[in-house]
């Protein structure tokens, strides 16, 4: 029997998903600060790979745990199931964004960046499961693609920041860059602000009877959100095997262009280094914090527009295309030295970003029992951290060994990797829908 839930306005679906704009602040920082602000403190070209190790590991353990836990969790008291979660992910966010600036040494700015993996994730996870739950099925890809709207602002405004903040805040503190103070403290603001305004104008829906009686049965160990997910990933529809395929050329990709991006561009356009001139090596991690938030401009742009293609010509080929559209840039960013050229280049990346945030969601989320929501959110973002996981131990060989260190060549083998991940897309079988069932 299908339940068709309330239908909720437009705008009570962006007041829902408000919170993710501090949450994607965040992530902002780490793809366009977090790697420059290693190179200020350091940091060889073959240790950023490593150095990014809190990412895949804290999102591989944290988010299918968060998501088990919040599956049996009913708190009136502290506002439901998932915002309890997404809460204190936001107020661990914030408290290592405020403390990030003030690192003195590389191992310390490493250490933050674990902590704030932590508040990030366990803030992710719960607000992909909220979705699914709040929303009727003709519903979800509006609210999944209000998610990646966000993205694309949240990240916007962390890269226009790295842009903007050099240009007020002249000068250094302790070894960083001034303007590092004032983006990771608008982020630390942002974080916990705006998944409180989300928290304050949504409320869950309270679980029958029967759920709640199921809830208070299912007894909550140390051991037992381990054992969820370990049948979660047993009974795991194929669809979202086929989707784990995907992802591991996805997101492989996308961790070595936000490692290399600033170097890339500094190399492309300004043809030096942070060994060689850190005075343009700033210039260009600025210049590089623009171009992201292009990316992500475009993002939020086209965000709501995916919704009606994906309805007109379906989730996969829509994530097809853009998977295209994104490798094309890719492959082109590299060659560019005109820093106004960089633009174009990285309009299909912003394309492809908004199909990556919440197309393949719309994929598989047929395919998945609602009282698991959770835990299968949690494994969907395994499929994203293990890739960036054997990235970090990997791309730090194959950059040094087969691509000579260069930045440029990174970028490029990103580019191969979409177009092998938009290949595999196209072998993902969906599941109908209830509704047109």
């Amino acid at each position: 029997m299908y339940f068709k839930k309330p239908a909720l306005t437009f705008w009570q679906i962006i007041n829902m998903n408000v919170g993710f704009l501090g949450i994607q602040y965040s992530f902002g920082l780490q793809q366009s600060a977090i790697n420059p602000i290693y190179d200020f403190l350091g940091a060889h070209p073959d240790q950023i790979p490593l150095l990014n190790l809190a990412g895949p590991l804290t999102g591989l353990l944290i988010q299918p745990l968060i998501g088990a836990l919040s599956d049996k969790t009913w708190s009136p008291k502290f506002g439901g199931r998932r915002k309890p979660y997404f809460f204190i992910g936001a107020i661990i966010c914030s408290l290592a964004l405020f403390l990030f600036p003030f690192s003195s040494s590389l191992w310390m700015a490493a250490g933050l960046l674990w902590i704030l993996d932590v508040g990030n994730n366990t803030a992710m996870e719960p607000y992909r499961a909220f979705i699914a739950d709040k929303l009727d099925e003709s519903q979800q890809a509006t609210g999944f693609q209000a998610q990646s709207f966000f993205t694309g602002f949240g990240q916007t405004l962390a890269n226009v920041s790295l842009f903007v903040f050099p240009l007020l805040f002249i000068g250094t503190m302790g070894k960083l860059p001034t303007w590092v103070y004032a983006s990771f403290f608008l982020g630390s603001i942002c974080s916990i602000a705006s998944v409180w305004w989300s928290s304050h104008t949504t409320k869950e829906i309270v679980p029958t009877q029967e759920e709640l009686e199921k809830i208070k049965s299912e007894s909550i160990s140390l051991v037992s959100p381990f054992v969820d997910i370990f049948k979660a990933i047993k009974e795991m529809p194929k669809v979202m095997w086929q989707l784990a395929l995907v992802y591991l050329f996805q997101w492989y990709a996308l961790f070595c262009y936000w490692q290399n991006s600033s170097k890339s561009i500094a190399l492309s356009v300004w043809n030096t280094t942070p060994e060689k001139d850190m005075k343009l090596y700033g210039e260009a991690v600025s210049w590089t914090g623009l171009v992201n938030g292009w990316y992500n401009i475009v993002t939020f742009l086209c965000a709501f527009s995916l919704v009606y293609f994906a309805k007109k010509y379906s989730a996969k080929k829509v994530h097809f295309g853009c998977l295209v559209l994104a490798a094309i840039g890719f492959l082109v960013f590299p060659h560019i030295q005109n820093k106004y050229l960089l633009f174009p280049a990285i309009t299909g990346f912003g394309i492809g970003w908004a199909s990556m945030m919440g197309i393949p969601y719309l994929m598989i989320v047929n395919a998945i029992p609602k009282e698991r929501y959770g835990v299968y959110m949690g494994i969907i973002n395994m499929m994203i951290v293990i890739p960036m996981f054997i990235q970090t131990i990997t791309f730090g060989f194959i950059l040094k060994h087969f691509l000579n260190n260069d930045p440029r060549m990174a970028i490029t083998f990103a580019g191969v990797l979409l177009l092998l991940s938009a290949i595999c897309t196209l072998f993902i079988k969906t599941k109908k829908s209830a509704e047109s069932e």
